[in-house]
């Protein structure tokens, strides 16, 4: 998923570009509504983060412009105005969400995953989103931290049996009955084991886990955890 941060306090702009970036988003900086324009014109968004006090213009405008060219493209408003009449201007004209300053950057990247992930439901894929790691179900496609992961079809399933199920022990047992009923082919012990370490191979970086082996039991998917 790609994201414009359009912010003109240069420090919080380059804040707001590494967060979102260290959450897996591909990101790009504009400090003005010009730059902004020029963005939108050569690159489609999946959101932008809009200040209104803009040093060469009023970020409701470009609000309106985004609305207007690219009506899938989600907005939130992220600014000092904490009036009450500014925050139904920016619902009316269309934003997401109506964000103001001072803010508590944990918050304001849920409320991220939060308008992402409604985007993804009305398009009708079927996505898993983490912030780190998204995969897209519908078009086999996913990453972790912005960098593209390949898996085979069978990895593909398994993942998709352990997020529906996420925090439950899933035993080898109920997995291979999964398989072979999605699949119709026999998946026996040995291949349960390989695709497992497989996935984790793939997935598990910089000391997060995903799937948690249960002994004597099955497996569990934990989400990204750091344990």
């Amino acid at each position: 998923m790609r994201i414009l941060v359009v912010e003109d306090d240069r420090i919080l702009n380059t804040t707001l570009c590494y967060n979102l970036s260290a959450a897996g988003y591909k990101t790009d900086s504009a400090l003005s509504k010009h730059m902004a324009e020029n963005f939108c014109e050569k690159q489609e968004y999946d959101l932008v983060v809009l200040d209104i006090n803009l040093p060469d213009g009023n970020g409701f405008d470009l609000c309106s412009d985004i609305r207007a060219g690219h009506p899938d493209t989600a907005v939130i408003f992220l600014t000092a105005n904490d009036m009450e009449s500014d925050m139904i201007r920016g619902y009316e004209l269309g934003a997401d969400d109506y964000v103001t300053k001072p803010f508590i950057m944990s918050v304001f990247q849920k409320k991220v995953t939060a308008v992402l992930s409604r985007i993804r439901k009305q398009s009708g894929a079927d996505y898993y989103d983490d912030g780190s790691l998204v995969i897209n179900f519908t078009g086999m496609t996913a990453s972790l931290n912005g960098e593209n992961i390949s898996f085979t079809p069978m990895e593909y399933r398994l993942l998709k049996v352990f997020t529906e199920s996420p925090m439950i022990v899933l035993t080898r047992q109920i997995l291979l009955q999964k398989l072979w009923d999605i699949d119709r082919n026999f998946v026996d012990e040995h291949a349960l084991t390989s695709v497992v370490s497989r996935v984790r191979n793939k997935v598990e970086k910089a000391g997060h886990t995903y799937i948690k082996t249960v002994y004597g039991m099955g497996y569990m998917w934990i989400g990204g955890s750091g344990q």
